[in-house]
């Protein structure tokens, strides 16, 4: 049923889902599952949020795929792992609940619904000489999804992959898929895999106009939403909730607007708040995060819809926004990219920055941090240590680096890198100094850094910041490359640079909740009927981030859990 269809201006359901992300069709999918009417208004056109255009892993510790693997963990060791990770944030009551039901959260899926996971066993914690830190098997993503399984005219309705992150719209999985696009001149069987994905490719273009074979966020909203269309739900798209709907102390339901006017949703049960947070609220980007004075110097990769609605309403109803995290931003390094329409996209650095053959510089020309590290790390050492009043770096790399693994959105052999010189994304020089010179680096420094780290990198070292001593900093690397995967020297030109901004995946300072996910008043109390997970709800990580993962899979979870109070299950599956 689409927003377009409704017809009276009062309908009643049990559960009112806010969002339509991986947090919010959870919880609607987990409700209606356990017998609950459930409705989900969406503010944009399309359903999926930024899960759609986000890599789509999440961190599940002790997961059923693990366990099925082999891999079976003491329960003591995340739970430690986060103890030091989360310091002083570390919430006893939310981090035990999520550490207790994310497991059955994915058995619940794989069990009942349309969403089957495919492991990441290989993936390591960010910072492995942590206590507790895992060297594997706390990570699952949606399995890869053929979309002709699912209805034509739902599946118009969801978002497609983020631009940036895809090949002619078409998304690359992290890991094996991925990793083939990556060695595609060296390895026979890589070239045949890349041959025949984009052969489906160009083919599905030509059949359906779209991508066919999805994989990462855009699958896992996919998968959820046939769980949730199959269940009954009602997924209403461009449907705005204005306002929350109140009986005394008691959130009632909300008033959502359509094309055909304002419709009353009375919810029997309760309302789910999961809009997605406020990445794209400058009032409290301005006032949460550092170095935007204006909120314009942050580049956020969600969707514009992400745009604070959730944090109003729980306001509006008792709510308090928590702002004593550590971070408010879950924050990613990203590039700027121009498009010949004049307009401008996002490129989240992900990839390269382990890569053998690249360091990130400030401004005077000098390395900050291990690049190899996670995003979040990068990107918050270049806020704190970036001089002047612009919050920027550059990563610099060889034109055999630039070749071999892309730099940003300007992609690997055989694409042509001209394109990107031409449009400013790229910069480039001979020399080092002319390379300076061309992105207002400092020409002396710059040269001593890179001198100083080709003297060690010959030999795969990195004295200064310890690149590729991590099992999470060898995964981001290049296996084939030796001794070390993350390190080799950067000496013959041209040479390119990307300048890099500070950017996020999204926020982690959101509503104040207690296990159950419900939201609490100034008292600290529960708000009857009312709920938020995801992003909506301040991270459990405390403005922390451990792990890849660590949004999407408390999202989903606390939709679960969240669905699950409201049903008053009591029992896991």
């Amino acid at each position: 049923m689409s927003a377009q269809s409704a017809v009276t201006t009062t309908l009643d359901c049990d559960v009112l889902v806010i969002g339509s992300g991986a947090a919010g069709l959870a919880a609607a999918v987990t409700a209606a599952y356990h017998g609950l009417q459930v409705i989900v208004v969406e503010k944009d056109p399309v359903f999926g949020g930024a899960t759609a255009w986000s890599g789509g892993w999440m961190w599940v510790p002790r997961n059923p795929l693990a366990r099925r693997a082999g891999i079976d963990e003491d329960p003591a060791l995340p739970r430690t792992y986060l103890q030091h990770e989360l310091g002083e944030q570390f919430d006893a009551a939310r981090v035990d609940a999520f550490l207790e039901a994310a497991p059955h959260m994915v058995s619940f899926f794989e069990k009942h619904t349309h969403l089957q996971f495919a492991d990441g066993n290989a993936i390591a914690d960010i910072h492995g000489n942590t206590p507790g830190a895992g060297t594997g098997g706390r990570s699952v993503i949606a399995a890869p999804f053929d979309a002709r399984q699912m209805d034509r005219k739902l599946l118009k309705r969801l978002r497609r992959t983020m631009r940036e992150t895809s090949f002619l719209g078409m998304p690359i999985m992290a890991g094996a898929d991925l990793s083939a696009f990556l060695t595609l001149t060296r390895s026979w069987r890589s070239l045949l895999h890349v041959g025949k994905r984009v052969t489906r490719h160009l083919l599905d273009l030509t059949l359906h106009g779209r991508a066919m074979h999805l994989v990462n966020g855009v699958a896992l909203i996919a998968r959820l939403a046939r769980s949730a269309d199959d269940l009954g739900v009602l997924l209403w798209e461009s449907a705005p909730a204005r306002r929350l709907s109140m009986d005394g102390a008691m959130v009632t339901g909300a008033v959502v607007q359509t094309a055909k006017g304002e419709v009353a949703i009375r919810a029997r049960k309760a309302v789910v708040l999961a809009a997605g947070g406020f990445a794209n609220d400058m009032e409290r980007r301005r006032a949460l995060f550092p170095r935007t004075p204006t909120g314009h110097e942050h580049l956020a990769l969600p969707p514009l819809g992400a745009s604070g609605d959730g944090l109003r309403l729980g306001e509006s109803a008792g709510g308090q926004v928590a702002t004593d995290l550590a971070s408010a931003a879950a924050w990613c390094p990203v590039s700027r990219v121009p498009y010949r329409d004049g307009s401008v996209g996002h490129f989240p650095h992900i990839i390269e920055r382990g890569k053998p053959g690249i360091i990130g510089v400030l401004a005077n020309g000098k390395r900050f941090v291990n690049e190899a590290n996670g995003y979040y790390d990068y990107a918050r050492a270049m806020v704190e240590q970036a001089p002047g009043n612009e919050v920027a770096s550059w990563l610099i790399c060889s034109h055999r680096f630039q070749r071999r693994y892309g730099l940003g959105i300007s992609r690997p052999f055989p694409l042509p890198v001209g394109p990107h010189i031409d449009s400013g994304y790229l910069k480039t020089g001979d020399s080092l100094e002319a390379l300076a010179a061309a992105c207002g680096i400092d020409p002396v420094g710059l040269r001593e850094t890179v001198d100083n780290f080709n003297r060690h990198a010959r030999l795969g070292h990195d004295p200064e910041f310890g690149r590729g001593s991590t099992a999470y900093n060898r995964k981001q690397g290049d296996a084939l490359h030796r001794p070390n995967p993350c390190v080799a020297p950067i000496e013959q030109g041209p040479f390119y640079a990307v300048k890099v901004e500070a950017g996020s995946f999204g926020t982690f300072a959101g509503l104040r909740t207690n296990q159950h996910a419900q939201v609490l008043d100034n008292r600290g109390q529960p708000i009857a009927g009312l709920y938020a997970a995801g992003t909506d709800m301040a991270s459990i990580m405390g403005g922390h981030y451990p792990a890849g993962g660590i949004n999407l899979g408390p999202a989903a979870t606390f939709g679960y859990v969240a669905a699950r109070h409201i049903a008053g299950a009591t029992h896991y599956e």
